[in-house]
């Protein structure tokens, strides 16, 4: 079921440039009334073919083009003999995120990323959230990458099948998540948990920090909880999107587990609040090895 997408977009009425074959294949199935225009090379292959034959499916206009021109307005980034021009991108509510799990019957899993600046991380963690089941993805509106071309690119397409809101506050944003009945954790090298002696199967919200500063001392307070990912080598961290496909995917083994007591939905309503029901610290089923971590 798609998203509930709120009315706001990104920079006023400017169409957003998707290239890539993935990316613009994903569009098509995704937000087919939404684009403008579909840019394809003359010399083309069986890719394209199928883009061109759902271009045609959605009525999509197409027109085709020397390379040179679709290297202008991919800005020398690798669009594979293909652009797409689309409506300015819609962003999701953050009550949506929530509506999301209690659409699917799930406990809620929700990304936050605090100040994440390279486009190319950004669209790792989208890719990997949307693999994993992630309801939504919450990103601040100021000092950190929005959900670019180059993001969308670096995300093979899945950033058109995971919600994202942007918030003003993320603090504010976490306080409201934390009301609907979801319990925080931040991921930070310095945590004294591990990663693995945390219980990540109830309503959950995984805070990533950004590049070279991790997460804020405001955001951090906010959480509820701090974890870290175990270390063996001399590298003291991991890069931003490496360590959300960590963490991610740590609770999507968690979740594979056999199903322990019912955890009562999230609020429907950010604003009413919701008893939250805190992890376990320790103990949690189905751990690696003591010698693993």
């Amino acid at each position: 079921m798609s998203p509930p997408r709120s009315p706001e977009t990104g920079p006023a009425d400017r169409p957003e440039v998707v290239y890539g074959i993935h990316p613009v294949r994903h569009a098509l199935l995704a937000r087919p009334a939404q684009i403008q225009r579909l840019l394809v090379t003359r010399e083309r292959g069986r890719e394209v073919a199928e883009i061109l034959r759902l271009a045609r499916q959605h009525g999509v206009p197409v027109s085709f083009e020397e390379r040179a021109a679709l290297q202008r307005l991919a800005r020398g980034g690798r669009h594979q003999g293909v652009v797409s021009l689309i409506g300015p991108r819609p962003y999701v509510e953050l009550e949506d995120v929530v509506e999301q799990a209690r659409q699917r019957g799930e406990p809620a899993l929700v990304l936050v990323l605090d100040g994440i600046q390279d486009p190319q991380n950004l669209g790792s963690l989208l890719r990997t959230a949307e693999a994993c089941g992630v309801h939504g993805v919450i990103v601040p509106k100021d000092r950190a990458a929005g959900v670019t071309p180059a993001a969308v690119k670096a995300s093979a397409g899945a950033a058109e099948h995971v919600p994202v809101a942007r918030v003003t506050n993320l603090v504010a944003a976490l306080g409201a998540l934390k009301e609907a009945g979801l319990w925080v954790v931040g991921v930070t090298p310095d945590a004294g948990s591990s990663l693995y002696e945390v219980d990540l199967r109830g309503h959950v919200a995984l805070v990533i920090g950004g590049e070279g500063s991790g997460i804020r001392r405001l955001v951090r307070e906010r959480c509820d909880a701090a974890v870290a990912i175990p270390m063996r080598g001399r590298v003291a961290s991991l890069n931003a999107g490496v360590a959300g496909a960590v963490v991610l995917y740590e609770a999507l083994r968690q979740r594979g587990l056999p199903a322990r007591p019912a955890v009562p939905p999230p609020g429907k309503d950010l604003r009413q609040g919701h008893p939250r029901q805190k992890p376990a610290d320790v103990g949690v089923p189905g751990d690696p090895p003591a010698h693993g971590r």
